[in-house]
């Protein structure tokens, strides 16, 4: 009995050492956001407010390696080695590029991706509710029509507008989302303009085949390019006197005329909690893939008044931020 008694204490000795150690322990997390520092810095500042509302603080029990990509699809696979070679307890990877880059590189070491367009169609997760594998995190749309939305707001500003163009790159994983553009515009009886972007270089080209093809209007189709383009593409788009809709906020605080999408900060911030719980133990294979909750739709003023267009008050009543 006393031998028994003697065991279970000090496995309780041992347990408890175990958990301080734990706590003690300087977790390494790395970080490879897919824009430059210069122009996404708030999605890693959204990270680490989420990571200080869990407890961790930079310098005491975290350490975060950061890494940029500068929208350079070519430049996620050798940082993603940088940061496993610096052996991160856990990877929080941006974007779908950086999602599909991870998938064929990392392994073993848990990953959690922020902003992918379809995870499972990608081929980076099994399913959504069991990802397996090492990945999970958090996917940046939620089903389908999202940007068929988009593209109602846009007729709700310029109901003149028939022909849309919609700027992609076709270096990127986001041929679903092509698809489902091409999709939503047949849908609302609107003519589908392709225009390819495949550097940051061409954004003037790429708008001169617009003009050229009578586009009314544009819609962006976002990936580590376009965004890191944006101050060109917005700034061409005024140019050209062409009204766009977006599908990240940040081109709307930009300049851009209008923007509807999930709110990629509060992915960020929400990306904190899964890594607290990989780091707890959780096992990232049945950690479920989160859709986004939170949507923001931003609208321009003082773009819309620089294209002579008059925003419907009911749509100015329904805007998360209204920029004046």
């Amino acid at each position: 009995m006393k031998r028994r008694r003697s065991l279970g204490m000090l496995g309780a000795v041992v347990l408890v050492s175990a958990f301080a150690q734990r706590a003690d322990k300087r977790w390494r997390i790395g970080f490879l956001e897919a824009g430059s520092s210069s122009a996404n810095s708030h999605f890693l500042d959204a990270f680490r407010k989420g990571l200080n509302e869990l407890g961790y603080e930079e310098g005491r029990n975290v350490a975060i390696d950061v890494r940029w990509a500068d929208g350079r699809a070519e430049r996620f696979a050798p940082l993603l080695a940088e940061l496993e070679a610096l052996h991160a307890d856990v990877i929080v990877v941006a974007s779908s590029l950086g999602a599909v880059a991870a998938h064929k590189l990392i392994k073993s070491t848990p990953v959690v991706f922020v902003g992918v367009s379809d995870p499972v169609a990608l081929g980076i997760v099994s399913s959504l509710p069991r990802p397996g594998g090492n990945m999970t995190g958090l996917s940046r749309v939620f089903g389908e029509g999202l940007l068929g939305k988009a593209l109602q707001l846009l007729r709700d500003i310029v109901p003149s507008a028939n022909r849309i163009a919609y700027l992609y790159n076709p270096q990127g994983e986001i041929q679903p989302r092509v698809a489902e553009a091409q999709q939503a515009m047949v849908a609302l009886g609107l003519t589908g303009v392709g225009i390819e972007l495949r550097d940051a270089r061409q954004v003037d080209e790429a708008f001169g085949k617009m003009r050229r093809a009578r586009a009314d209007a544009l819609l962006v189709i976002t990936d580590p390019l376009t965004l890191r383009s944006r101050d060109a593409i917005v700034k061409a788009a005024a140019a050209s006197r062409m009204p766009a809709v977006y599908e990240f906020a940040e081109f709307a605080r930009a300049g851009g005329l209008i923007a509807y999408s999930a709110s990629v900060r509060a992915l960020f911030e929400r990306a904190a909690i899964y890594v607290d719980k990989i780091l707890k133990g959780a096992n990232p294979a049945d950690l479920p893939v989160e859709q986004p909750t939170t949507f923001e739709l931003v609208i321009n003023q003082r773009a819309a008044k620089a294209l002579g267009i008059a925003i419907p008050h009911s749509l100015l009543l329904r805007a998360d931020e209204v920029i004046t």
